[in-house]
């Protein structure tokens, strides 16, 4: 593991609330310069960057995928550098499986836009920043937030959980791609007790009774798991399920 060096910038999409609130504070700890995103300049995102010290607060709707260039573009020029990636910004489309008329078109786009072109976009923008981190002594980090539902199948929507496959499997395309310079991994949350998660009582009873966990995750034991990938300088490629062992039931 790598002793953090001074001044080293990293990105987290989504982080107003919930996965990435908890992601940007820990990393403002670890001593990152962090620059914060939403989809709107809130005046909470403002107080996030000032109470994180060395922070930033960016705008962006990744909804429109042509706005994920212009954040990577709106921190580089805040800041000067990228060293560290973290896609977390995301959206989930609640339905039914067997509901197939639910799976319109418009969602399927609107899942693919959020959930897997907005994360690769932002990437390609910031390549070369993320290059430019491994010529000063470490390689660049880029960390996807997918979803345990990628691996299984399961999930909020059939739309979801094939977005976020396709996610995972671009973390390690990815990986094979961009190294030595950039390492690319992947976090996969199971239920996570954030506003997200609100009202979801099915997977609330799935996690607080069958995960060997007994209990949903918190979004700072995700935050811990993000930030043992950026601090470790040889991972790469791999998806880590954080779902309490849910999984193995």
């Amino acid at each position: 593991m790598s002793e953090q060096s001074p001044g080293r910038v990293a990105l987290v999409t989504g982080s107003t609330s919930g996965i990435g609130a908890a992601v940007a504070r820990r990393l403002a700890r670890d001593g990152y310069h962090v620059a914060l995103h939403g989809r709107r300049a809130a005046a909470e995102g403002e107080a996030m960057a000032k109470e994180a010290g060395a922070a930033s607060y960016h705008a962006a709707d990744l909804a429109d995928v042509e706005h994920a260039g212009a954040l990577v573009r709106s921190v580089l020029a805040r800041h000067g550098r990228l060293d560290v990636l973290v896609n977390n910004a995301g959206e989930a489309a609640r339905f039914p499986h067997a509901d197939l008329k639910a799976a319109t078109p418009a969602v399927w786009r609107r899942m693919m836009d959020v959930n897997l072109i907005a994360p690769w976009m932002i990437i390609a923008e910031a390549e070369e920043a993320l290059r430019a981190s491994a010529r000063n002594g470490r390689p660049g980090c880029i960390v996807n937030i997918g979803t345990h539902a990628a691996v299984r199948p399961k999930g909020s929507s059939i739309p979801y959980a094939a977005a976020k496959a396709a996610l995972h499997h671009t973390t390690r395309l990815l990986a094979l791609t961009l190294g030595p310079d950039i390492r690319v991994n992947c976090v996969a949350p199971g239920l996570v007790d954030t506003p997200m998660a609100t009202g979801w009582e099915a997977a609330y009873e799935l996690w607080n009774t069958r995960s060997p966990m007994r209990r949903p995750a918190k979004p700072e034991d995700i935050a811990d798991v993000v930030a043992g990938f950026c601090a470790n300088d040889y991972v790469t490629g791999e998806i880590l399920i954080a779902d309490g062992g849910l999984n193995l039931t």
